[in-house]
C-alpha cells in the first residue's frame, strides 16, 4: 500500500532548554525569558486533528504517516550554572546606593533634631529672661518704701554665721566665752564677749549663770540657752581648751599683741611671760597666760577682753584660704564638736580672718548688770547691731520669750514668775529687779503682730487687761513684763 500524503501542515518542532518539545505551529523561538533571563518554562501542546487510526493487521515494519511520526528527541544544550549567577549573586553596587541613601536619611533626621532642640533652648531661654527682667522690676517697685522701712528689711535679711567659742582652763576649771560673728550683709566681723556672769536659762527651766551652764550643761545646752536668751542662731561650738589655744598660736607663727598688763611667770622669781606695751610678740605658752590672766582683786571683764585680744590676733595670722585654714584646724588634733565639723570650722575662721586682715573686725563685751540681766539700752543696741534681726525670724515658730523685770519689792515674785510662764510654755528670761517698786503691773509689745501674745501673757499671771499696752521691750523679748504691787503671785 502506498504511503498517502497528508495534506495538512507539518507541525513545526520546537524544543524548549531542557530538550522538551513544544508542539506550536509558527512559534517564535524565544531562548530566555524577557524579566529573568531564564528559559521558558515547559509549555502543552495545543490541540490538533488526531492522528489516523494504525490498522492492528498492517505490518509492524510498515512506516506510518509523516505526521505521526515523533522526531528522535535532541540532546539537551549544555548550559552551566555559573552562566546564571548573575541572577543569584546580590549586586555589591545597588547595596551601596541603598546604605548611601540610609545614611544621609539618618543625618538629614539628625541634623532636623539639632536644629528643633536649638530652637526649644533658645525659647526657654528667652522665657527665663524675660521672668527675671519682670522680676527684677517688681522688686524694684515694691522696694521703693521709705528710708526707715528699707533700713529695716536690710537688717533683717542681712546674713550673720554665728558659732561660739568656748576657752577652757585645764587647770582651775574656769571658762570664757566669745561669739564670733561674720556678718557677710556688712562686710565685718566681731567677737562679742560674753560674761560668766550672764544669767540664762538651765535645765527644766531655771536661772544659771553662763559659767555654770558651760561646766554643767555642756556645749550643746549652754548653745540653746544663748539662742533663746539673745535670740541669735549659733551654727556650732568650739571648744578651745588652754592646751589647744597654745598649739593654735604656735600653728601660726606667733601673735602680736597690744597688752595692757604685765604678766609674770609661774613661780616667784622667774621673769615675766608677757610685758605690758603695743606690739608685743607672744608664743604659745605667752599667749595663754595673758589670755587667762587675772590680777587679785580685779574683775572678770578685763580677763575677758584679754581674751578677746588674743583671738582677734590669731585671726589675723589665720589664712583666708579655707583649704589652708581647715588644715591649721585639723592640725590641732582636737575632738571636734558635733555641731561643728574641721571643714566647717575652717571656713568660718578663714572668712574672719579675711576681715580681720583688712581691718574690718572689732572685740566688744556685752553688757551685764550685777545680778546677770543684760545691761539696759545699751546691750540691746549692741544686740541688733551685731546679731540682727535675722534670728528672730528664723526662731518664729518657737515659743515667745518673755521678759521680766520685779518691781513688787519682793524677791520672790520673780520666781513665782518664771514657774508660771515656764507651765504655760513661754521662754522666762530675767530682768531683774527695779531700783524702786511700782504700783501697777505692765505687759509690753513692741509689735503688733505680738499684741495677742501679750493678752496672753497677761492672762497667764493673772494680770488684768489694762496692763497689756504697746511699749518699748528689750531686743532679745517678745513681750517684757514689769511686776507691780498688783501682781499676785499663784505660789505665795
Amino acid at each position: 500500500m502506498n504511503d498517502r500524503q497528508d495534506s495538512r501542515p507539518r507541525q513545526q518542532v520546537r524544543y524548549d532548554a531542557y530538550g522538551r518539545p513544544v508542539y506550536r505551529p509558527d512559534a517564535p523561538e524565544r531562548a530566555y525569558d524577557d524579566r529573568y533571563g531564564q528559559p521558558p518554562g515547559p509549555r502543552r501542546p495545543e490541540p490538533g486533528p488526531a492522528p489516523a487510526p494504525v490498522s492492528s493487521s498492517a505490518p509492524a515494519s510498515a512506516p506510518g504517516p509523516a505526521s505521526a511520526q515523533i522526531p528522535e528527541p535532541r540532546p539537551a544544550p549544555d548550559y552551566r550554572t555559573e552562566q546564571f549567577s548573575f541572577v543569584e549573586e546580590p549586586d555589591e553596587e545597588s547595596q551601596d546606593v541603598i546604605d548611601w541613601l540610609t545614611f544621609s536619611q539618618s543625618r538629614a533626621e539628625r541634623r532636623g533634631e539639632r536644629r528643633r532642640r536649638s530652637r526649644k533652648r533658645v525659647r526657654a531661654l528667652a522665657a527665663t529672661l524675660g521672668l527675671a527682667v519682670v522680676g527684677g522690676v517688681t522688686w524694684l517697685l515694691l522696694s521703693g518704701g521709705d528710708d526707715k522701712r528699707d533700713g529695716s528689711a536690710a537688717g533683717a535679711v542681712r546674713e550673720r554665721n554665728v558659732i561660739i567659742v568656748h576657752l577652757r582652763q585645764t587647770q582651775g576649771g574656769d571658762s570664757s566665752t566669745a561669739l564670733l560673728v561674720d556678718d557677710e550683709g556688712a562686710h565685718k566681723g566681731t567677737t562679742l564677749l560674753l560674761p560668766d556672769s550672764l544669767a540664762v536659762s538651765g535645765e527644766g527651766g531655771g536661772a544659771t549663770t553662763l559659767g555654770r551652764s558651760v561646766l554643767d550643761e555642756g556645749t550643746g545646752g549652754t548653745r540653746d540657752a544663748l539662742n533663746t536668751l539673745l535670740g541669735t542662731d549659733i551654727k556650732g561650738s568650739w571648744r578651745l581648751d588652754t592646751p589647744y589655744l597654745e598649739n593654735l598660736v604656735e600653728l601660726v607663727g606667733g601673735v602680736t599683741v597690744d597688752t595692757d598688763t604685765a604678766v609674770p611667770g609661774p613661780r616667784p622669781g622667774d621673769r615675766l611671760l608677757v610685758a605690758p606695751g603695743e606690739g608685743q610678740s607672744l608664743g604659745g605658752r605667752a599667749a595663754v597666760a595673758y589670755a587667762t590672766y587675772r590680777a587679785a582683786g580685779e574683775g572678770r571683764t578685763p580677763q575677758l577682753a584679754r581674751f578677746g585680744r588674743v583671738m582677734q590676733a590669731v585671726l589675723r595670722k589665720m589664712s583666708g584660704d579655707p583649704r589652708a585654714a581647715t588644715t591649721t584646724v585639723e592640725a590641732l588634733a582636737q575632738i571636734p564638736d558635733p555641731s561643728l565639723g574641721p571643714e566647717q570650722l575652717g571656713a568660718c575662721l578663714a572668712r574672719l580672718a579675711t576681715k580681720a586682715k583688712a581691718g574690718s573686725y572689732e572685740t566688744t563685751v556685752l553688757p551685764v548688770r550685777a545680778d546677770g540681766t543684760l545691761g539696759g539700752r545699751a546691750a540691746d543696741t549692741l544686740i541688733e547691731d551685731v546679731l540682727g534681726g535675722a534670728a528672730r525670724d528664723a526662731a518664729r515658730n518657737a515659743p515667745p520669750r518673755v521678759s521680766v523685770k520685779n518691781a513688787t519689792g519682793d524677791g520672790g515674785a520673780a520666781e513665782a514668775a518664771r514657774v508660771t510662764l515656764a507651765n504655760g510654755g513661754y521662754t522666762f528670761i530675767g530682768a531683774g529687779s527695779a531700783r524702786a517698786p511700782q504700783a501697777a503691773s505692765a505687759v509690753l509689745y513692741a509689735q503688733g503682730s505680738r499684741a495677742a501674745e501679750a493678752g496672753e501673757v497677761a492672762r497667764t499671771l493673772g494680770l488684768p487687761e489694762r496692763a497689756v499696752r504697746r511699749g518699748e521691750i528689750p531686743a532679745h523679748a517678745d513681750v517684757a513684763v514689769v511686776l507691780g504691787r498688783d501682781y499676785p503671785p499663784r505660789t505665795r
